[in-house]
Parts: structure tokens; sequence; C-alpha cells
């Protein structure tokens, strides 16, 4: 893997990719270079065999706090547009295996949205979730209201944009936009755990799977289950379909190649 500034990144044995957010003094703001930083991780850890499931964390006092505002406050339109502000986060979501944001403290503005563009959300009991773009004159811009409203649904979503609502780590959980809460000692270790599990399955079923469940937020229903079906019928070209199958008749733990 290559040297990063502001990111840490750690390939383990349970076949997780570990990228964690390294700006502490800044709260994880999220400028540029972060997240081309955090691109060039992530299509590292995506392209790489030895990998199955990829988790993204920052430190227990802030997942991210934001964008760096201290770099947009002089932008202009012209220049919002030259950045390519929109293209670095669309790219994320062209990631084919499942990515797993560890969120403890502060995720707020861009950290929402990208714990957002996450495949599963841990957090620990500390966490807290916002999009206070309001409060400084714009709005999100990185999918915040798209995402968010998809989970929360309209009236919620309405007031964490117009009024800075925030949401405890437990509001997130009840209303679906985090998979489990554990206390913050073990909120990573709880992502990890999670990471290695899917890791361990057939790979090329689960970046199928992935991507089956995200269109479901993108076509009709009737478009849905045609690619659904496609997906299913082309996982019996694969040996780890032969293979699963084959184990789970003979009573044995498979022992799935990626093929």
């Amino acid at each position: 893997m290559n040297e990063y500034q502001d990111i840490l990144v750690e390939k383990r044995d349970d076949r997780v990719g570990l990228i964690r957010l390294n700006r502490p003094k800044a709260m994880n703001a999220l400028r540029p270079l972060l997240m081309d930083e955090l691109w060039d991780a992530l299509q590292a850890f995506d392209a790489d065999p030895e990998v199955g499931a990829i988790v993204i964390t920052g430190n227990e006092r802030a997942f991210s706090a934001g964008a760096d505002i201290g770099e947009m406050a002089t932008m202009d339109p012209v220049k919002m547009l030259g950045s390519h502000l929109s293209e670095r986060w669309h790219r994320i979501g062209r990631i084919r295996k499942p990515i797993i944001a560890a969120v403890s403290g502060y995720c707020l503005g861009g950290g929402c949205e990208l714990a957002l563009t996450c495949d599963m959300i841990v957090a620990s009991e500390t966490a807290q979730f916002g999009q206070p773009e309001i409060n400084i004159g714009i709005m999100p811009g990185a999918g915040g209201t798209q995402r968010l409203a998809r989970v929360l649904g309209k009236y919620l979503t309405m007031e964490m944009v117009l009024n800075d609502r925030r949401l405890s780590a437990q509001e997130a959980l009840q209303h679906g936009l985090a998979n489990r809460v554990a206390p913050v000692e073990v909120y990573l270790d709880e992502a990890i755990k999670l990471a290695a599990s899917i890791a361990a399955r057939a790979p090329v079923a689960v970046q199928l799977a992935k991507e089956a469940v995200n269109k479901a937020f993108e076509m009709t229903l009737e478009e849905g289950l045609q690619l659904e079906e496609r997906l299913f019928y082309f996982l019996f070209a694969t040996e780890d379909q032969k293979e699963g199958m084959r184990a789970f008749l003979e009573k044995r733990k498979p022992e799935f190649k990626g093929r």
C-alpha cells in the first residue's frame, strides 16, 4: 500500500482492509487530499484478492466532523465545479466489496455523508449523526439529502437538514441508520468482526448481492427483480457455487476461492 498523509491503512489476516481517517486535530475533516487518499486505498483493497471486506473508521472522538470549511470558505461556484467534489464522492459507490463504517463521536456533515456511502454502519454509544450545513448557509452536497431520505423518510430528514437535528447512536439504530451499537471500547472490534464474517463468505456472491441491494434504491421493483434473477443465475457459473452446495450436502465448511 502507498504511504499516506491523511489516512492509516492496514491489511489484516482476517481478510479485512482497515482504513483510519487520521486528522485528529481537525476532527478528521474531509479535505480533498484525504478523499483522494481514501479512494486510492479503497481501490487497492477492492483489487486485492486477499481482502474480502473493508472497514472505514476515525477515532473515538470523531468519525469525521465534516468537510474542511477552511478550504471551502473562499470557493465560488466555478471553483467548486472545478474541484470535482461530486466525483470524489460518487466513485466510492463503485467499490464492489462491502464497506462498513465504524462510527464513534461526531459524524456530521460530510462525515455523515461518508458513512452513508458505506454498506453498513456500526456505531459506538457516543456516535452522533447530523447534517449541520444549514448553520453555515449551505446544505448537504454529497448525498445527505438523498441517502438520508431513503433511510429515514421525509420528515425526520427534513428536520435534520433544515434544523440541525442530531441523532444519537440509539436513535440511529431505532431508525435504521445503524446496524448495531456497541460500547466505545469495542465498537471498532465489532465492526471488524462483522467485516471478517462477511469476508469469509463466497466473494463473488457477496459482491453481486451488494450490487443487487444497492440497485433496489435506483430501480423499479420489476427492474430490480430482473437484475436479481440475472445475478442469481450467473452465480451458478462460479466454482464457489459448486463448492458451497457440495460442502452443505457433505456437512462441512466450504472453502471459497473467489472464482
